[in-house]
């Protein structure tokens, strides 16, 4: 199966409605991704096959599960998951957070030759990040420790808004240790198109 199929395939299973336009991007991320990956080491997973689930469709689980205008993905790394989100959804505003200058100007790169006008990208450690306006949604896929997470990054979030946490198995320990000043409101299970492992959605907010 071609990669285009089986992220179209993808993509319906997922209950998501995504111009031919939109999965084009998506695929031409997907070769950006390879080409900086040489030099700059940007993700572990390097087979273009694997990539579809496990970065594109992986991504693209959380959008129906999120509800903001605007988006910060801390720990970006290679742009997982906020440039799929700003590619799948073009009226969130998604800023692209990572302290490492190479993923930077990878990110910096991609946003340029997809023609992402609704990213921005900032070089800067969560923790020292102090945007003039704070967002709807604080999401991140790399970060490990939700309690570490949610303390260094959860000053980026509207006390309204949600701080999420794209994990694997439900984390029973780390919601245990959740600081008092957050506390969980949701885990959705995601089920991803072609990848077998679990994975879970945590989605938190301010006590």
């Amino acid at each position: 199966m071609s990669l285009a199929d089986e992220l179209k395939q993808g993509v319906t299973a997922l209950g998501l409605k995504l111009s031919s336009e939109a999965q084009q991007r998506l695929l031409n991320y997907l070769a950006l991704i390879n080409k900086w990956n040489r030099v700059y080491n940007l993700t572990a997973v390097r087979e273009p096959q694997k990539m579809v689930s496990h970065h594109l469709l992986d991504s693209l689980a959380v959008v129906p599960h999120i509800e903001a205008q605007n988006i910060v993905d801390v720990g970006s790394g290679a742009g997982l998951p906020g440039i799929p989100l700003a590619i799948a959804r073009e009226e969130w505003q998604v800023t692209l957070l990572d302290g490492n200058h190479k993923k930077a100007a990878f990110l910096r790169q991609a946003a340029i030759e997809l023609k992402l006008a609704n990213v921005a990208v900032r070089c800067e450690r969560a923790e020292d990040f102090q945007p003039q306006e704070k967002f709807d949604c604080v999401i991140s896929r790399a970060l490990s420790d939700l309690p570490e997470y949610v303390e260094l990054a959860g000053h980026l979030c509207k006390i309204t808004g949600t701080v999420v946490a794209m994990k694997g198995v439900y984390p029973y320990k780390e919601l245990a240790r959740l600081p008092r000043k957050f506390k969980m409101q949701q885990v959705i299970p995601l089920k991803v198109p072609g990848l077998k492992a679990e994975r879970h959605l945590v989605i938190v907010k301010a006590a």
